[in-house]
């Protein structure tokens, strides 16, 4: 989140997050970062929120900006969100990211926690 601040950007980070497994702690910062220089790179705003919430069996990941999506590449033309999908499948979780009705955008990652899910 220091790169994110010195780009300009304030993120507010609602939620603790649990214990994590190595792999799951590694994807869900990577994850995160790709997603707040999302933000930077590709959105208006320069306000991130970050919302985590899990129960026994997950984590769930939100980044969300406030918009407009800015520039020629405001739809995401490098390999960032496919990076995260990855990142996510690897660990039998998943991703969803697109604009949100207000006209921001939205990066939801819903992470397992089991220790068998780190490969």
């Amino acid at each position: 989140m220091e790169q994110a601040a010195s780009a300009g950007l304030t993120v507010d980070v609602e939620g603790e997050p649990p214990r994590l497994a190595p792999g799951t702690d590694l994807a869900a910062f990577r994850i995160v970062q790709e997603a707040l220089t999302n933000v930077v790179r590709h959105s208006g705003s320069r306000h991130a929120r970050i919302h985590l919430a899990h129960d026994d069996r997950v984590l769930r990941l939100r980044v969300d900006d406030d918009g407009p999506a800015t520039g020629a590449d405001a739809g995401g033309s490098g390999n960032g969100l496919a990076g995260m999908r990855e990142r996510a499948t690897a660990l039998g979780g998943t991703i969803e990211a697109g604009t949100r009705p207000d006209g921001g955008f939205r990066v939801l990652a819903v992470l397992p926690l089991t220790a068998s899910a780190d490969r």
